[in-house]
């Protein structure tokens, strides 16, 4: 069976996409207006259960959760699941923006309001636009590419200048020392730009920090976090 590349296919007679599309963004917009505050927890969907990062992903969730933030997910299995769980059990808004794909990934158990999207780049627009906080557990490629676009639109100013946390120094230490060693010294990046990653190794240490910079922006209208 040949493979439906849908990018590559689109003609510019199929403008009838861009009703999908609308439709797509209207959903979301409507679905996720009461979320704020949240926190998106991005991650890799391999992890299982047994992991050490899937447990503290899941305590990571639940303490932003008991602080007051709904947590925003890819609405997939591992990192995803976990983080669900943990907004779960802290009763807060648990969203899980699930995509098709051609090996079917079904929503977790743990996200009480989903949306399944069609399209990758209206799901990653919810995914950033209702979060006042990122959290980059380990993770593959789908994870580079969050945290590269995150970190993209803050260095355009296209999206305020929110928190972005790396979890684990020892996972993310090849890629810092890269983004460090070579796209900084060759002046790809500024000093500022690669700072406006933070490393944080524990669950304590990342609750701590989303709850410090969010009292510290004094969002007017926004649920206050303990």
């Amino acid at each position: 069976m040949p493979t439906d590349y849908e990018i590559n296919q689109l003609e510019k007679e199929e403008s009838w996409r861009m009703f999908r599309i609308i439709g797509e963004l209207v959903e979301g917009f409507d679905t996720l207006a009461d979320i704020e505050p949240a926190v998106t927890i991005y991650g890799s969907s391999v992890l299982k259960e047994d992991n050490k990062w899937y447990a503290q992903t899941e305590e990571i969730a639940y303490g932003l959760g008991k602080a007051g933030f709904s947590i925003l997910t890819g609405g997939g299995p591992g990192v995803m699941e976990a983080a669900n769980k943990g907004a779960r059990r802290a009763e807060v808004k648990s969203v899980g923006l699930n995509i098709q794909l051609p090996v079917e990934q079904a929503c977790n158990i743990y996200a009480e309001r989903t949306i399944t999207f069609h399209h990758f780049f209206v799901r990653k627009v919810m995914l950033v636009k209702y979060a006042d906080a990122f959290v980059i557990m380990p993770g593959g490629l789908g994870t580079l590419d969050e945290l590269t676009e995150v970190l993209t639109l803050i260095q355009t100013k296209k999206i305020k200048p929110f928190p972005v946390i790396l979890f684990s120094s020892d996972y993310w230490r090849g890629f810092l020392d890269w983004l460090k060693g070579t796209a900084l010294g060759h002046g790809f990046i500024t000093q500022a730009e690669f700072e406006m990653l933070r490393v944080l190794d524990t669950p304590a240490d990342v609750i701590n920090a989303v709850k410090t910079w969010y009292k510290s922006e004094k969002v007017v209208g926004k649920k206050a976090v303990e």
